[in-house]
């Protein structure tokens, strides 16, 4: 084991590119006295954006051949280590300027340049968008992926620099949100099995909204390593070994990489105007109307015997019914006691069948459309599927769950297909388990249109509701209706995630978190919640920024391999 020692810095830039870039060489300075081979400096480390239009962007943008870049390399050359600082560069032609993540060698050389794939909201009025394949740059250190803010908004280049070999990812951040801090920089850890090191801004004028700093270094596991906290300039060092990234087995989870489903993937390189979601990017139409649909979770798990549980589903219907509920949703194989599939999947089949007739009958005695997750039984084979029955007790759609758990791979065989059904209560995908790890799941149901992902899990960590499942309905713009078992581990509760149709005047957060609703782990009762299906028509973070629109398919080729 080889362990190299890395830095984030956080700080304010402002307009004085002299003061600037000596506030960048002392923190490069420091890094190495404080040991580090690698130091990361915040997004636009070379002044502040206070720019009227594009042209006075340009005027007071570096070149990469100018003199602020230029002293980055000599403090790298001077002090012996690589930088990877947020720089924003000129373009090819006035008045285009890229917002650029630069890596300089301990020689002083630039390694590589990554322009921001995706802007934040008023950064699309500033900046041009890059469009360059993505890269992962060899070191001795380890495999080098960049990135910046925006771009692990949504999982596309943090994904895609992992599946091209990026040990460590390098993120330069111009947050003033607390969702970079709390979801995205962990998770991108976590869904990819990598090293994450964030250095965010920090504070700024007295009287403007701050930038939230946060800046961290993150190990695989999604442990923070280093906490630079949210409000003090500052920075700070952990030791990682990068080959510890190559290992891409969450516990009791399995093989994050190897459980990919390629042969399933193709849509996520397909155009966007192939897609159905393409009519749902952008803001809603002004004279779409509001589409109400109340959704309740039936939490309830497996206690005392079969019988009185199936029971107390129906019962948890029945109520649902009554309340005034569309659409309710049961935890994961919610009728089974912990174990009790994989002892024997062909009873858990049979015992599925007559759960699922029971069901049935409940949902049209209380005219309530459910999802039930059960052990489905053909030719011999057993599948971990879930079921959309309609009002009337109907199925009208089946998700045989596609990316198999450790646990599931003893007795089930993977399903062949991620898609969503229309219906009278909008149109809904559905997802199990340890699938909110997958980014493409929710991804998948997005492009075909989803409006609702219904959720029916087994909460493993509380990170699995409060980052992933977050994460999924931030970066889709979609509801995510998350059902939890009463017996779950992580001991939280059921968790309803809506779209949150962006307005005017949002405070950043709010423009940024998805709104949620929770109940309390391990009691038998019921969240009621009223969604809006037209806030999952309506795409955009803000009044510039859409976070599905904006993606590059044409770049995503290693998505298939």
């Amino acid at each position: 084991m080889t362990l190299h020692r890395v830095a984030a810095a956080q700080f304010f830039s402002g307009t004085d590119t002299a003061a600037n870039l000596e506030l960048c060489t002392d923190h490069i300075r420091r890094a190495a006295e404080g040991g580090a081979r690698l130091v990361v400096l915040p997004e636009n480390s070379n002044r502040l954006r206070d720019y009227a239009d594009r042209q006075e962007c340009w005027e007071h943008s570096p070149t990469l051949d100018g003199p602020f870049v230029d002293g980055l390399r000599e403090a790298a050359r001077t002090h012996g280590v690589y930088v990877a600082a947020g720089v924003d560069l000129r373009g090819e032609r006035a008045p285009d300027v890229h917002i650029c993540s630069v890596l300089i060698t301990p020689e002083g050389e630039i390694a590589g340049v990554h322009r921001k794939h995706v802007l934040w909201d008023y950064e699309y009025t500033l900046f041009v968008p890059g469009d360059e394949p993505y890269q992962v740059h060899d070191t001795e250190l380890g495999r080098i992926g960049l990135l910046l803010c925006a771009d692990g908004i949504v999982p596309d280049t943090p994904r895609a620099l992992a599946l091209m070999g990026a040990q460590i990812l390098c993120n330069s951040l111009n947050s003033r949100g607390p969702d970079e801090y709390r979801v995205h920089v962990p998770l991108r850890s976590m869904e990819n099995r990598v090293f994450h090191v964030a250095a965010n801004t920090v504070g700024g004028p007295a009287d403007g909204w701050p930038w939230m700093g946060g800046s961290q270094i993150v190990a695989p596991d999604g442990t923070r390593l280093a906490d630079a906290g949210e409000t003090e300039p500052g920075i700070v060092f952990a030791d990682i070994d990068p080959t510890e990234a190559d290992d891409k087995v969450m516990p009791g989870v399995g093989d994050l990489f190897a459980w990919r489903r390629t042969d399933l993937y193709a849509p996520l390189t397909a155009p966007l105007e192939e897609l159905p979601v393409a009519r749902m990017c952008g803001p809603a139409p002004e004279d779409m109307p509001s589409r109400p649909v109340r959704v309740a979770t039936l939490q309830v798990s497996h206690f005392h015997n079969t019988d009185w549980t199936v029971t107390r589903a129906v019962e948890q219907i029945a109520y649902a019914g009554r309340r005034g509920a569309d659409l309710g949703v049961l935890p994961s194989l919610f009728c089974f006691a912990p174990g009790e599939v994989a002892a024997d999947p062909a009873g858990a089949a049979e015992l599925s069948a007559r759960v699922l007739e029971r069901l049935s009958r409940a949902c049209a005695d209380a005219g309530v459309w459910v999802v039930a997750h059960l052990v489905e039984e053909e030719a011999g084979h057993h599948y971990s599927t879930a079921y959309l029955l309609d009002r009337s007790g109907r199925v009208v759609h089946t998700y045989r769950k596609t990316h198999l758990d450790t646990g599931e791979r003893e007795w089930a065989r993977p399903g062949d297909r991620i898609d969503v059904v229309s219906t009278e209560i909008g149109t809904i995908g559905l997802m199990v388990g340890e699938e909110v790890w997958v980014p493409e799941v929710a991804r998948l149901l997005t492009l075909a249109g989803a409006e609702i992902i219904a959720h029916p899990t087994d909460w493993s960590t509380p990170e699995a509701a409060h980052v992933a499942a977050t994460e999924r309905t931030e970066e889709n713009r979609v509801h995510l209706v998350s059902c939890t078992r009463l017996d779950s581990a992580a001991e939280v509760g059921s968790q309803v995630l809506r779209a949150d149709e962006f307005a005017p005047g949002q405070p950043i957060a709010l423009m940024r978190y998805p709104t949620g609703y929770w109940s309390r782990p391990g009691f038998e009762e019921q969240l009621l919640v009223e969604l809006d299906l037209r806030e999952a028509n309506s795409k955009m973070m803000g009044h510039h920024l859409d976070p599905v629109a904006t993606r590059a398919p044409e770049l995503y080729g290693m998505f298939l391999d």
